[in-house]
């Protein structure tokens, strides 16, 4: 596995340059659109990139876009990679894996996902401070001992002094946040109703089927990371919500998650 993302890397710096992240940004459901923002440098399609899988969910494009915001060098994934999708924990883990040897120093994450916490609405941004991990881990198996430790700490898994920051640049914005845990399923069925009030009584405000696997990776090389889901529906209601209604939402919210993510980028050490 260690060759093998030693080997995409230097496969993705051949196409590079002299060009290296310092951010890497994915971009969940419906929230693709974020990608304008940045003045590409180099577009490459996952199907191009040896290693890669390639994403099979609506919403999701499929390439890496390498440029700048704010003057600041990114990567962003125009869509990421589900468990449920039939990818193994390395698989979807491994663009993150990836980035890091590119040399990113920083990762924001998003997603769309529906809305535990009752005083939640439908296009609301929620910080994800925590997270309860209901998938497998990601870093079950051997240990990529260069890479991290085999027991790494998931305390302030979602960085304390970026979240301090989000919520200075939304104050200056006009932009609502919310803040809660996430918590992160298998998917692909959306929760029953029985699964939110389970999650809302284990201390969930949001669920989804994404992100977590992600985070860990990132923890256990210790890469800052800052999370926003969009509140696409409220899933103690009697709303029936689909795939289309949760993409169309989440574009909606993505103007205010851009705004929040390029002042953020802007303003990283």
């Amino acid at each position: 596995m260690l060759e093998e993302i030693k080997n995409t890397a230097a496969f993705i710096r051949s196409r590079l340059g002299e060009f290296r992240p310092e951010v890497g940004i994915v971009l969940g459901t419906g929230l693709g659109d974020f990608a304008d923002r940045i003045a590409a440098h180099t577009i490459i399609d996952y199907k191009e990139i040896p290693g890669f899988p390639v994403s099979t969910v609506e919403g999701h494009k499929g390439r890496l876009i390498f440029g700048e915001i704010g003057g600041r060098r990114v990567v962003a994934m125009q869509g990421r990679f589900h468990y449920y999708e039939g990818y193994t924990m390395q698989q979807v883990t491994f663009p993150i894996r990836v980035m890091q040897q590119l040399g990113i120093r920083y990762l924001f994450v998003s997603n769309a996902s529906g809305g535990i916490n009752t005083s939640f609405r439908t296009g609301d941004l929620m910080v994800i401070t925590d997270h309860i991990n209901l998938m497998p881990n990601p870093l079950i198996g051997p240990n990529l001992a260069e890479l991290g430790p085999r027991f790494p700490d998931m305390h302030n898994c979602y960085d304390r002094e970026l979240i301090a920051a989000a919520t200075r640049i939304a104050e200056e914005e006009g932009i609502k946040l919310q803040y809660g845990v996430y918590v992160g399923g298998t998917g692909p069925t959306f929760e029953t109703q029985a699964e939110y009030r389970y999650f809302k009584a284990i201390g969930g405000d949001a669920a989804g089927m994404s992100t977590v696997p992600e985070v860990i990776v990132a923890r256990h090389m210790s890469i800052p990371v800052f999370g926003v889901s969009v509140i696409t529906n409220c899933g103690l209601s009697d709303e029936v919500g689909d795939h289309e209604d949760v993409q169309r939402q989440g574009r909606k919210a993505g103007a205010k998650m851009q705004t929040l993510f390029i002042r953020m980028i802007e303003n990283l050490k």
